[in-house]
């Protein structure tokens, strides 16, 4: 689907920046780009653990930290119950890690196998967990919607502690604790936490609490700097895709720069080596499209232990053995990916036949798609056809299992709710954010499905914009293609969702046009007016356009971004979108 290019009232209008941003030491394009995004101070720029809201302030949070202080303090038996994401996996080697850095002696965990027990505490794990024999279960990263899991876990003498971060139903989990920014009456200031993000500040909560008992100095323990644990914390903020707000921004820029000090796990720093990323000059983005994708890979195709493993080893051998085993399951999704996408696109183009609008929201479904790669396949739809999209693939005998994406104003998780309120018993269960959710139906009342996805979606987009927008911070001027600008720009985030990273807009000439790797368009481009060359790159092109030598002229939105190659850096433009013009 085309694509607008839209520029920011900051860049379309030339506000006037703030006083305090106008005279502040920042590049005059940064500060403008800041404030498009609302920061109206210097002030907000500052991002040290010391701005971090403070766990009381997060419902529940010290009351977990009592129980949790407990715990330890009597050695009880503790089992972590993660997720198959890359949050899940850094939530739970970091709850494993902190907890037996605090003392704990009996801590284990286990991730359910999407394949089999599927998402969350289900009675299923409960029952696998008892084999642990434990007398606490943590959940991280999962629990809200466990309604069942943590009653079979009360009848079986378990105490449970939910940690997690995804919207809650109208039915809370009858859980000794729960610790949710997202739950009812929780006043926490930043919605936004990731998995990783909350567990992160109930260990902060439990370290304040181990103090006020003196567990530390009566036990003999050196008090752990929880900073060394933000390298999983910014790994998980980001691969979820939550905003980041200025907490989060916190938190993922103070892990970056451990990443970058050379002071972050073996676990990481291997699959930063074998995504060919020196970890130096690591940015959110990084560890968005290289490291979180091998991560998550072990949870799609395999089994989410080995990532877990990767990131709780010690010695640089057993991770780098772990980080590739890692990439080749990441190579393998890739291919099947590949194959999912040719047969999602033949349908997709029979759904708008002679150009007509494509259905208000997209659901495809094949026997044969696998299913832990569904959700990577309804974002390259969503992304496509600028549609809510919901793929499916079979999961339990006459089920089918969906994984869901959404456009900015199309709340998926309360159009799934709407539809269960709507049609009782069509939905089996669900689950999710905003802007992404998972859930499950019976096999025959897949159509039933996709037509009231259509209808419920069309209660919602009177002020939805159903045209793909790329929002332009406006257009650069010959001076500012620079390497130096460029630099700055990289490292001026963290960037991110809510937080983008910025993008240019502008008319170029075309110098030199052609394909690498059978399917990415490298250019060299003259801005117009000038005669100054700047290499380019557009990666998946369409290949029924691209290249075309009769193209004289371009517009593009891109980013300025700097090309590293054989210890050589130059300036490089990132295309995002291109036409002829």
């Amino acid at each position: 689907m085309e694509k607008i290019i839209q520029r920011r009232l900051v860049a379309e209008q030339g506000q006037q920046l703030p006083d305090s941003l106008r005279e502040a030491a920042i590049h005059p394009l940064l500060a403008q780009i800041y404030y498009a995004r609302g920061v109206n101070s210097p002030d907000e720029l500052e991002l040290q653990l010391s701005q971090l809201i403070p766990p009381a302030k997060l419902l529940n949070a010290e009351n977990a930290a009592v129980m949790l202080a407990a715990a330890i303090a009597v050695d009880q038996k503790i089992v972590v119950i993660g997720d198959f994401d890359a949050d899940g996996a850094t939530s739970t080697a970091l709850a494993v890690s902190v907890l037996k850095a605090f003392g704990a002696t009996q801590v284990d965990y286990l991730v359910p196998n999407r394949f089999e027990y599927g998402y969350g505490l289900t009675p299923e794990i409960v029952a696998m967990a008892q084999n642990k024999n434990p007398d606490l279960i943590i959940t991280v990263d999962n629990g809200i919607s466990s309604i069942e899991g943590v009653d079979a876990a009360r009848e079986a003498g378990i105490s449970t502690l939910i940690t997690d971060h995804h919207l809650a139903g109208r039915e809370l989990p009858r859980a000794d604790i729960i610790v949710n920014p997202n739950q009812a009456d929780c006043d926490f200031p930043s919605k936004n936490l990731a998995g990783v993000g909350v567990i992160f500040y109930v260990m902060l909560a439990l370290r304040a609490e181990l103090r006020r008992c003196n567990w530390f100095e009566n036990s003999g323990i050196e008090e752990p700097n929880l900073a060394q644990y933000l390298d999983l914390v910014a790994l998980g903020t980001v691969a979820d895709v939550v905003p980041l707000d200025r907490n989060n921004r916190i938190l993922v820029a103070q892990g970056l720069a451990r990443i970058r000090a050379g002071k972050s796990r073996s676990g990481i720093k291997a699959l930063l080596q074998i995504a060919s990323r020196n970890y130096r000059n690591v940015v959110a983005s990084d560890l968005g499209f290289s490291v979180g994708p091998r991560l998550n890979a072990a949870g799609r195709l395999d089994d989410m232990s080995i990532g877990i493993e990767c990131l709780l080893s010690e010695g640089q051998p057993e991770a780098a053995a772990l980080a590739s085993r890692l990439h080749e399951l990441n190579q393998d999704r890739r291919v099947i990916e590949q194959g999912m996408q040719r047969e999602a696109m033949v349908v997709l183009e029979q759904l708008h036949l002679d150009d007509e609008e494509p259905p208000l929201a997209i659901t495809l479904y094949q026997s044969g798609w696998h299913q832990g790669v569904i959700g990577i396949l309804a974002s390259r739809v969503k992304d496509r056809m600028h549609r809510p999209t919901i793929v499916f693939a079979d999961g339990d005998e006459g089920q089918i299992k969906g994984s869901a994406r959404s456009i900015q104003g199309i709340h998926i998780r309360d159009i799934l709710d709407a539809i269960a309120t709507r049609h009782p018993g069509l939905i089996l269960k669900f689950g999710g954010h905003a802007m992404a959710a998972g859930l499950s139906l019976e096999k025959g009342s897949y159509q039933e499905f996709a037509t009231a996805l259509v209808e419920e979606v069309a209660r919602h987009v009177d002020d939805v914009k159903l045209q793909a927008v790329i929002e332009s911070d406006g257009e650069l001027q010959e001076r500012d293609f620079d390497l130096a600008l460029a630099t700055e720009l990289r490292f001026a985030g963290p960037w991110g969702q809510h937080f983008p990273e910025p993008v240019f807009d502008g008319q170029f000439q075309v110098v030199q046009q052609r394909l690498v790797a059978e399917k990415h368009l490298k250019l060299v481009l003259s801005p117009t007016g000038s005669s100054k060359l700047i290499d380019a790159i557009a990666f998946n092109v369409d290949l029924d356009i691209w290249p075309d030598e009769t193209v004289q002229t371009v517009k593009l939105a891109y980013r300025l971004d700097v090309n590293e190659y054989r210890g050589n850096r130059s300036l490089q433009l990132m295309v995002e979108n291109i036409v002829p013009g």
